[in-house]
C-alpha cells in the first residue's frame, strides 16, 4: 500500500505534532493552584495543584512552535489532582483546540490517569498540609474566619517539598497522627496509598478524534498491564511522531498502536471538512430544538457560554456547533475549555464562545458574569439552553427540527448484519499477528495478515483479543464508530443544505468595487462588498428577521469579503469548497430550478456522503510503517506496572530512517515539499502580495488569552477598548450611511437600500454594542442588564444626593409625580420606562431608553450626563474597564452625537400599546387672534396606529393636553367648530402637536378660515402634518435631517391656485408633470415593502399629492369674472357638470342621449350627491378632496375625467387653450391614473367619515 506525502495548508504532512507527559514533577513539588479558586477550607487531597509539563517530544517545529503554558493549562484546567486507594481511579479523557498566530487550530487529546506517589518527600509534604488542615480546622470554632484565610495553608508553598526535611515531617506525623485519622478526606501516610494524576496527550493538526483516543487508551493500558508490550514505548511514540502521514484526501490511513491497529480517514476534496466529534451525542444532551437554537446563537454572534462538569462535554458541543457553521467561521474568542485563571475572559466586550467546567455544589448565580443582555447560557448537563431576548427563529425551523430527528432515529438504530460462519483457528493468526508487531511482514503479506484479522473479527464473537476484549466487543465497537460516523455527516449536510439553500445565489449580490487588491483594502470600512437590501427583497418574508442580523456579522461579512479577494488570490478552503458545491448542485438538481421560492427541501446529498464515509472505513486505503525497534540504550525502556516510564529524549527528539520505507516516506515528503514551494513560485505572488492577501484575510490570534503574564491581560483589555471603539464608529458609520439612504429615496433621490427590518437590525446592534460596553470590565454582577443597572445606580445616587435639600419631602413627592424633573432629561426617559406597562425585563428596559434616546437625538447627551458621576465609575469598573478610559470614552460619545442627523422612530414603532401624552395648539393668524375667544375648537389627530378620537378645546384657550394610545407617527389632524357665537369664524394659521414623551413636533398647516361665510364655507378640515424638529413652534421653517413629509397645500400654494391674475399663467407642461410626479410618487409607494410604504394621505392630499396636482389640471384655463377678484372653486364645476348630466333636456346634448344610463356616469352623480348631502361641513376643497381620495380607492377616477371633459358645460367654463379641451391631455392624464387602478388602495377613516360609500 502506497504512503501519502505533506498536506496542504496549515496542518503538518504528519498525523502527530507533539507528544507530551503532564503531571507532578518532583523538583518543584507541590505548588498549590491559587487560580482554582478553591477553599482552603477543604482537605488538602482535594485541593489542586500545579501541574507541570513534564516531556514534550520534539523539541519543536518550524511551522507550530510548542507553547508549553498552554498546552499544560489545557491538559490539567484543574491542576494536579491526588487520590487514594479508597477513592475512584479511573482514568478519563478529554479534548481541546490550541489557536496559532495565524488563525489555525490544532486539536490536543488527552488520556488522564493516576499514577501511584512513590517519592517520600511528596508523600510527606501531603501529610504536612494534612496536619495543618486539621490544626485550622479544629481552631476555627474559636477565632474568626478570616484566621483561617491567614492559616500558612494559603501562604505560597513553592517548592514545599525541597524545604521540608523528612525528619521534621515525620515527627509531625508521629504527633498528629492519631488526631488525623478521623479528620473527613483525611490522608496518613501510615495506612494509605497517595495517587496522583498524569496526562498523555497527542497533539495533531486535524481532529482524528477516534484514532488518538484509542493511541492513548492503548498507551495507558500497557503501562497497567502486568506484562511488557512487544516494544518498548518510545518506538510507538516515536511511529506516530514521525512514521505515521496524515491520510490522503479522500482515503483512509491504517496505523498500528501498541496492541492493535488503528484507523483514521480524511474528507475528499468535495466532501465536508473532517468533523469527528459526535454530533448525535450533542445532539442528545441539548435536544434537537437546543441545538437548533445555540446553532443560530452562534450564527448571529452572541456570547455564548457553555457550562458542564465533563470537559468533553463542553469540547463536543463547542466542535458540533462550529463545524455546523459551514460554509461560515466564528471569527471571535473559541475556547471551549478554560481554566479559572482564564475566567477574566468572561468580562470580554466582544462575541465569544467559551466553556467553563461545573464545580460541585455550585450554581450559576455564583458565577461572576459580568452582562447577560447578549448571552446565551449552556447547561449542557441539565440540558438546557437560556437564549438572549429577542432571538429570531432559524429559516424553516419546524421543518429542519423534523429532518434533524428523523435522521437521529435512524442513527439510533443502525446495526450491522453480521454473518455465522465456522471459526478459524486462533494459533496461526496470533503467529502472523506477532510476526507483524515485530515489523517481520511485507506490504502483500500485511495485506493478507488484515483482511485474515478483519474476517476473524466478524467471525470469532468469543475470542479474546490482545486488548483484553472478545473480538466481538472490538467489532461493534467499530460498527458504533461507524454509526457514529455517518450520523456526523448526515446531520452536517443537512446544514450545508440549508446553507445552500438560503444562500445558492449569493454571488450575484456581490458588489465588485474595486480594481486591485490595494484600493479595495485601502477603502475596506466605506466599501460595500455585499447588496444586503436586493439580497433580502429576494427572500421569504419568514427568513428575514434572522437573515438581516445574520448579515450584518462578522461572519458573513468575513465571507462576502472572501469571495471578493478572491478576484486577486487563491480562496479559502471552505468558501471554494462551499462555491463547487453550488456548481455542482446548479448542474444536477434540476428539481430546484423548477420548485418556489422559500420551499423546504430536504437534504438529497445524505446517502452519497455517508457511503463514501463507510466505504473508507470498512477498508483501509493505506497503511503506515508499522512500530520497529530503535537504536536505545540497554535498560532504557524497561516496564514497570502502573507507572509510565522515563522515556529516552534522544530517540524521541528527531526521526530515526532506520529501513527503507521509513526513507521512501522521507523522499516523497522532500518531493512533496519542492512541489509546493515551485507551486507557490508559479503564482506570481511575491512575498509582499502574500502579506496583502494575509492581511485581507484577518485572524483572530486565539493564543494569546491563554497567556496569564499580567502584561498580555493588560494588553488584552486595552485591545477590546480600542476594538470597542472601533465597532461603534463603524456602526454609527453604517446606521449614518443606511439611513440617508433612505432619505433620498423619500425625496425621490435614489433606489430603496434599506428596508425598516434592516433599520431595526442596525438599531439592535448599537444596543448589544452598548450593553457590551458597559459590561466591561464591571467589578461585579448588577443584573443582566449592566447599563439599565448603571442607570439604576446612578438614579440612587443623585436622590441620596438631593434629600438633604430644603423641603426633602415636597422635593421627593414632586420628583415621584414627574413634575420637578425636567421634560426630556435622562431620569424622565427612565422614569417613564419604569411606568410603562408592558412588563419588559431589565434588557427591555435598557434597550427602550436607548430606542427612546436616539430617537429623541439625546443618546450622546444623556450618556455623557451618566458618566459624570466619576465616583460611582470608579466603585462599579476595574480600572481596565472602557468607560474609564477617558479619551475612548468621548471618541465613543463624539460618534453617538452624529446620529442626531438623521432621524430614528425606533421607540415609535416598537411600543405600539404603550400610553403617550400629547400637547395640542391652535395658532390663529396673529392679527385676527382675537377671533378664537369667540370659537369653541376640537380636533382628532390620527396616526399610523390609530386616532386619538375627538378632543374639545376648552373655550377661551388654544391649547389642550390628552394621554391615548401611542398613534405611531401622526398623518393628519381633523379641525372643526361648533359654529356657534356672534363671530364663529377665524383664520387658523396651523395646528401644533407634541408628543411629550419622545419630543417630536408636528406641524399642521392650515392657511384657510374655518367658518361660515368665508372661504368654501368651511366648519372642518382635514390637515396634513410634518415633522419638525423639536422647538419647532419658535421655528418651524427649519427641518430635521430627515426631509419633510408633503404637508397640506399651504395659504401660499392656495393663492396661486386661486388667485385670477395668475391662473391663466400656469404652464400646461409644468402641470402635466405634477400630475406625472404624484401619480408615479403612488405607484412608488405601493411597490415598496409593506412596511416601508409610510402614509398615504400624505401622497394623496399633501403638498404635491394627487388632489392638488388634479385641482391644478382642472383650473387651468379656467374663465373667471375679471371685476371681482373671489376664489372659484372646482367643487362649483363638479357639481354643476353633474347637474348638467341628469338633466335629460340641457341644451347641448344630442337628443336621445343615454349619457345618463352608463355606469360611470351614474357612480359620478351618485358620489358627487352623497357628498354633497353628508352632514360634514367639509367646505368645498374638502368636498373635492373627498371625490378625488374615493375615485382612486374604487377605480373610478380615470372614468370620471374623460366624462367631465366630454360635458357641454366645460367647453363654456374653460377657455380654448384649457387643458380640460385638450383631448391629448386628458386622454394622457385618464392613462396615468388608470395605473392606479391595480392597487388596493385604503383611506384613513378621518378622510371618509360620515360618508357611505
Amino acid at each position: 500500500m502506497s504512503t501519502t506525502g505533506a498536506a496542504t495548508g496549515s496542518a503538518s504532512c504528519r498525523f502527530a505534532h507533539y507528544f507530551v507527559v503532564c503531571g507532578l514533577d518532583p523538583e518543584t513539588g507541590l505548588e498549590p493552584d491559587d487560580g482554582t479558586g478553591e477553599s482552603f477550607e477543604q482537605s488538602p487531597i482535594h485541593r489542586s495543584f500545579k501541574s507541570r509539563v513534564l516531556v514534550h517530544y520534539p523539541e519543536s517545529t518550524d511551522r507550530n512552535p510548542f507553547n508549553k503554558d498552554a498546552v499544560n493549562m489545557l491538559c490539567m484546567p484543574r491542576g494536579l489532582s491526588f487520590r487514594t486507594q479508597a477513592d475512584r481511579l479511573e482514568s478519563h479523557f478529554h479534548s481541546f483546540t490550541v489557536g496559532s498566530e495565524e488563525g489555525s487550530r490544532s486539536y490536543g487529546f488527552v488520556h488522564t490517569f493516576y499514577e501511584e506517589v512513590t517519592g517520600s518527600q511528596i508523600i510527606t509534604a501531603m501529610q504536612t498540609l494534612h496536619q495543618m488542615h486539621h490544626v485550622e480546622h479544629h481552631s476555627a470554632s474559636s477565632s474568626s474566619a478570616s484566621s483561617s484565610a491567614s492559616s500558612p495553608s494559603t501562604s505560597s508553598m513553592d517548592s514545599l517539598v525541597s524545604s521540608l526535611d523528612e525528619s521534621d515531617g515525620d515527627s509531625l506525623a508521629a504527633g498528629n497522627a492519631a488526631a488525623c485519622l478521623g479528620c473527613a478526606g483525611g490522608f496518613d501516610s501510615t495506612h494509605d496509598t497517595l495517587y496522583v494524576s498524569k496526562a498523555l496527550c497527542l497533539l495533531t493538526p486535524l481532529p482524528f478524534l477516534g484514532a488518538s483516543r484509542h493511541f492513548l487508551s492503548q498507551l495507558h493500558r500497557a503501562v497497567a498491564s502486568q506484562t511488557a508490550p512487544p516494544l518498548p514505548l518510545e518506538s510507538y511514540i516515536h511511529n506516530i511522531l514521525y512514521e505515521v502521514p496524515l491520510p490522503p484526501p479522500g482515503r483512509s490511513l491504517r496505523f498500528h498502536g501498541v496492541q492493535g491497529p488503528i484507523l483514521c480517514q480524511r474528507p475528499g476534496p468535495g466532501e465536508l471538512p473532517l468533523g469527528e466529534y459526535p454530533l448525535g451525542e450533542a445532539f442528545s444532551l441539548l435536544g434537537v430544538e437546543n441545538m437548533v437554537q445555540l446553532l443560530t446563537c452562534s450564527l448571529l454572534e452572541t456570547q455564548i457560554l457553555l457550562y458542564s462538569q465533563d470537559y468533553q462535554r463542553l469540547m463536543t458541543v463547542a466542535e458540533g456547533i462550529t463545524t455546523l457553521l459551514f460554509p461560515f467561521q466564528w471569527q471571535h474568542i473559541y475556547l471551549p475549555i478554560i481554566s479559572t485563571p482564564l475566567h477574566h475572559l468572561l468580562d470580554a466586550p466582544v462575541p465569544f464562545l467559551m466553556g467553563i467546567q461545573r464545580r460541585d455544589g455550585v450554581q450559576r448565580a455564583s458565577l461572576h458574569l459580568p452582562h447577560e443582555a447578549n448571552l446565551c447560557f449552556v447547561d449542557i448537563d441539565s440540558h438546557r439552553v437560556d437564549a438572549p431576548e429577542g432571538l429570531p427563529t432559524f429559516p424553516d425551523q419546524a421543518e429542519l427540527v423534523r429532518e434533524l430527528s428523523e435522521i437521529l432515529q435512524q442513527g439510533g438504530a443502525l446495526t450491522r448484519a453480521t454473518s455465522a460462519s465456522s471459526q478459524m483457528g486462533s494459533l496461526v493468526l496470533e503467529d502472523l499477528m506477532e510476526d507483524r508487531r515485530n515489523g517481520n511482514l511485507g506490504g502483500d503479506e500485511l495485506e493478507v495478515l488484515e483482511r485474515l484479522q478483519a474476517l476473524a473479527w466478524r467471525c470469532s464473537g468469543d475470542q479474546t483479543s490482545s486488548e483484553g476484549k472478545t473480538l466481538g466487543c472490538v467489532w461493534k465497537e467499530e460498527e458504533e464508530a461507524l454509526g457514529v460516523a455517518k450520523t456526523n455527516i448526515r446531520l452536517r449536510e443537512v446544514f450545508a443544505g440549508r446553507f445552500a439553500a438560503i444562500f445558492g445565489r449569493y454571488e450575484e449580490f456581490v458588489i465588485h468595487s474595486a480594481h486591485d487588491l490595494d484600493s479595495w483594502m485601502s477603502n475596506r470600512e466605506g466599501t460595500l462588498s455585499f447588496d444586503k437590501g436586493a439580497f433580502l427583497a429576494a427572500q421569504p418574508e419568514t427568513h428575514l428577521h434572522f437573515l438581516s442580523r445574520f448579515l450584518e456579522t462578522s461572519m458573513f461579512s468575513s465571507f462576502a469579503d472572501g469571495k471578493v479577494i478572491s478576484r486577486w488570490a487563491e480562496r479559502e478552503p471552505l468558501q471554494q469548497l462551499f462555491d463547487s458545491r453550488l456548481e455542482r448542485e446548479r448542474l444536477y438538481d434540476t428539481e430546484r430550478a423548477d420548485s418556489p421560492a422559500g420551499r423546504y427541501r430536504k437534504c438529497a446529498t445524505i446517502f452519497e456522503s455517508a457511503q463514501a464515509i463507510e466505504r473508507r472505513l470498512l477498508k483501509a486505503d493505506h497503511t503506515a510503517i508499522h512500530p520497529h525497534l530503535l537504536d536505545m540504550k540497554i535498560g532504557q525502556g524497561r516496564h514497570q506496572p502502573g507507572y509510565f516510564p522515563k522515556l529516552q529524549a534522544d530517540v524521541l527528539a528527531h526521526s530515526q530512517s532506520t529501513n527503507k520505507r521509513s526513507s521512501r516516506v522521507t523522499a516523497s515528503r522532500k518531493c512533496d515539499t519542492r512541489r509546493t514551494s515551485s507551486a507557490a513560485d508559479l503564482t506570481g505572488l511575491d512575498a509582499e502580495q502574500r502579506q496583502k492577501h494575509s492581511l485581507a484575510r484577518k485572524h483572530l490570534n486565539q493564543l494569546k488569552f491563554l497567556d496569564l503574564s499580567p502584561q498580555v491581560i493588560a494588553q488584552i483589555h486595552r485591545d477590546f477598548v480600542q476594538g470597542l471603539l472601533s465597532e461603534c464608529r463603524l456602526k454609527t458609520k453604517r446606521m449614518l450611511m443606511e439611513r440617508m439612504g433612505k432619505e433620498s429615496v423619500e425625496v425621490g433621490q435614489g433606489e430603496a437600500n434599506i428596508t425598516g427590518l434592516q433599520e431595526n437590525t442596525l438599531i439592535h446592534g448599537l444596543c448589544d454594542l452598548l450593553e457590551r460596553t458597559w459590561g466591561h470590565g464591571l467589578q461585579m454582577k448588577q443584573g443582566k442588564s449592566a447599563l439599565w443597572s448603571h442607570l439604576l445606580h446612578y438614579h440612587a445616587a443623585l436622590e441620596k444626593k438631593e434629600v438633604p435639600a430644603e423641603s426633602p419631602v415636597t422635593e421627593q413627592r414632586a420628583c415621584d409625580d414627574g413634575a420637578v424633573l425636567p421634560r426630556g432629561s435622562l431620569l424622565h426617559d427612565m422614569r417613564f420606562i419604569q411606568t410603562m406597562s408592558d412588563g419588559l425585563s431589565e434588557v427591555g428596559q435598557a434597550r427602550a431608553w436607548i430606542s427612546l434616546a436616539l430617537e429623541k437625538k439625546m443618546l450622546s447627551q444623556h450618556l455623557k450626563e451618566l458618566l459624570t458621576n466619576q465616583e460611582l465609575l470608579k466603585q462599579l469598573y476595574k480600572p481596565h474597564a472602557f468607560l474609564l478610559c477617558e479619551e475612548e470614552r468621548e471618541q465613543f460619545l463624539f460618534h453617538l452625537l452624529s446620529l442626531n442627523t438623521v432621524d430614528y422612530l425606533c421607540f415609535t414603532h416598537a411600543f405600539a400599546s404603550i400610553n403617550i401624552p400629547y400637547r395640542v395648539a391652535i395658532i390663529p393668524m396673529k392679527k385676527l387672534s382675537i377671533a378664537m375667544a369667540t370659537v369653541n375648537p376640537w380636533v382628532c389627530v390620527s396616526g399610523e396606529m390609530g386616532d386619538s378620537g375627538v378632543r374639545q378645546i376648552p373655550k377661551n384657550t388654544q391649547e389642550i393636553f390628552f394621554q391615548c394610545k401611542n398613534l405611531g407617527r401622526l398623518s393628519t389632524l381633523q379641525l372643526g367648530q361648533e359654529n356657534s357665537g356672534l363671530l364663529a369664524k377665524c383664520l387658523i394659521d396651523c395646528v401644533m402637536v407634541y408628543n411629550e414623551i419622545t419630543g417630536h413636533t408636528y406641524k399642521f398647516p392650515c392657511g384657510r378660515w374655518l367658518g361660515k361665510g368665508v372661504g368654501d364655507g368651511s366648519l372642518e378640515r382635514v390637515l396634513i402634518g410634518q415633522l419638525v424638529s423639536p422647538g419647532g413652534e419658535e421655528d418651524s421653517g427649519r427641518w430635521t435631517g430627515t426631509p419633510p413629509e408633503l404637508t397640506s397645500p399651504s395659504q401660499g400654494v392656495r393663492a396661486v391656485l386661486g388667485s385670477l391674475a395668475h391662473r391663466t399663467r400656469v404652464l400646461s407642461v409644468e402641470v402635466h408633470e405634477d400630475m406625472r410626479e404624484a401619480a408615479n410618487n403612488l405607484v412608488k409607494h405601493f411597490h415598496k415593502p409593506e412596511q416601508e410604504r409610510g402614509n398615504l394621505t400624505v401622497l394623496l392630499c399633501g403638498e404635491g399629492g394627487l388632489v392638488p396636482s388634479l385641482e391644478k389640471f382642472l383650473l387651468h384655463g379656467f374663465k373667471f369674472s375679471r371685476l371681482f377678484q373671489r376664489n372659484v372653486f372646482v367643487w362649483d364645476f363638479v357639481e354643476k357638470a353633474v347637474v348638467s348630466m341628469e338633466t335629460a333636456d340641457q341644451p347641448g346634448y344630442p337628443p336621445g342621449s343615454m349619457l345618463i344610463k352608463e355606469p360611470p356616469c351614474e357612480l359620478l352623480c351618485h358620489y358627487v350627491n352623497s357628498i354633497s348631502a353628508s352632514p360634514r361641513n367639509i367646505g368645498k376643497e374638502g368636498k373635492f378632496q373627498l371625490l378625488v381620495c374615493l375615485g382612486v380607492r374604487d377605480r373610478l377616477l380615470s372614468q370620471w375625467l374623460p366624462l367631465l371633459a366630454e360635458c357641454p358645460l366645460t367647453s363654456r367654463t374653460y377657455e380654448d387653450g384649457a387643458l380640460m379641451r385638450d383631448r391629448a391631455a386628458v386622454g394622457s392624464l385618464s392613462r396615468i391614473l388608470h395605473t392606479l387602478n391595480e392597487f388596493a388602495v385604503t383611506l384613513e377613516s378621518s378622510l371618509v367619515k360620515g360618508v357611505a360609500l
